[in-house]
């Protein structure tokens, strides 16, 4: 079967493209989409894609969708266009989650072109951060952005608060370690650097130990089973250290909540800084609930992470528009 490529088939691969930038856990990127003629595009939850023992409500897919529809919505906007975009517009259709239409000429806000240059250069850290203070008002800049899409960026920042954060997710990744069904889970979306794939996290990426820090990593290249205590520690977690939340816990919540994300992941991008996700506490649900009482009285927990800047970048990879546009 022969494809034509026409003018309308690049304008969906461009926002395709921007999309698949989106963090997702594991990075097992739980999307697809479908362009619809030529009023704009349709982003779907691939449920093939879905980590029953990770994430067996599917929160955290949604919310990687939602990180995917803020980069098609920046898409349009860097083009010049104001997005519309329709959130579950079929309800007999769950794994459709919003529609994006193409509205009309609006010239794209200096904050909105800083955003869209950083789509590409952001990435996910998984490590230490340098000890370099973060720019001057960025932590505020990132509550806004947040507020823009309904959530709420709450900032740990006293000692206190952060160590005992810092010893729920070393709890609840502990909890994962000692499950042979999570660990299986975890093995299968990583590979090594002699059989790469589109998707997935290489083993090797990080060198360190993932407890050389004061929060707790997932150890995808296993070497928690071979030195259960880390030959080194970095010094008290650098960066600022974060919780995002939203007021509702249903699907529409966890969009919002992506949404939001990646707002703060890109503006933050821009500066060079960069995030390091620690949800484990959200994926055990003694945890969570426990961190939502200990932190959050009346919000509910979508997101932890740490933003800093980090000593080496080191992406991966993503699979091509061609593969998840419809």
């Amino acid at each position: 079967m022969s494809v034509v490529i026409t003018p309308l088939g690049h304008a969906s691969a461009y926002l395709v493209r921007a999309a698949v930038t989106a963090p997702s856990v594991y990075n097992t990127q739980p999307w697809f989409f479908v362009a619809d003629g030529d009023r704009g595009i349709e982003l779907y939850a691939d449920p093939d894609r879905r980590l029953p023992r990770t994430d067996p409500g599917g929160r955290e897919l949604v919310v990687s969708c939602g990180a995917a529809l803020f980069n098609i919505r920046l898409a349009m906007r860097h083009l010049g266009f104001a997005p519309v975009v329709r959130p579950f517009p079929r309800p007999a259709q769950p794994e459709l989650l919003a529609r994006v239409e193409w509205g009309p000429y609006a010239r794209p806000s200096a904050d909105e072109q800083r955003m869209y240059a950083a789509l590409r250069r952001r990435h996910t850290v998984r490590g230490p951060f340098r000890n370099d203070p973060l720019p001057a008002g960025l932590a505020e800049a990132l509550r806004v952005q947040a507020a823009e899409e309904g959530a709420v960026l709450h900032v740990v920042d006293d000692a206190a608060s952060r160590k005992h954060l810092a010893a729920l997710v070393k709890e609840a990744e502990g909890v994962h370690r000692k499950d042979a069904a999570h660990t299986a889970e975890q093995a299968a979306w990583t590979w090594r650097s002699a059989d790469p794939r589109p998707d997935g996290v290489p083993a090797d990426v990080s060198v360190a130990h993932p407890d050389c820090t004061g929060f707790a990593g997932r150890d995808y290249a296993g070497l928690t089973s071979m030195f259960p205590v880390p030959p080194g520690r970095w010094p008290a977690p650098a960066g600022l250290v974060a919780v995002l939340s939203t007021d509702r816990d249903d699907r529409s919540a966890w969009l919002r909540a992506g949404q939001a994300l990646q707002r703060m992941l890109l503006l933050a991008a821009a500066h060079d800084v960069m995030a390091a996700f620690h949800t484990q506490p959200l994926e055990v649900g003694r945890l969570r609930t426990r961190l939502r009482r200990e932190f959050l009285p009346g919000d509910f927990p979508q997101m932890i992470l740490r933003l800093g800047f980090a000593p080496a970048p080191r992406t991966v990879p993503r699979r091509p528009a061609a593969e998840v546009l419809r």
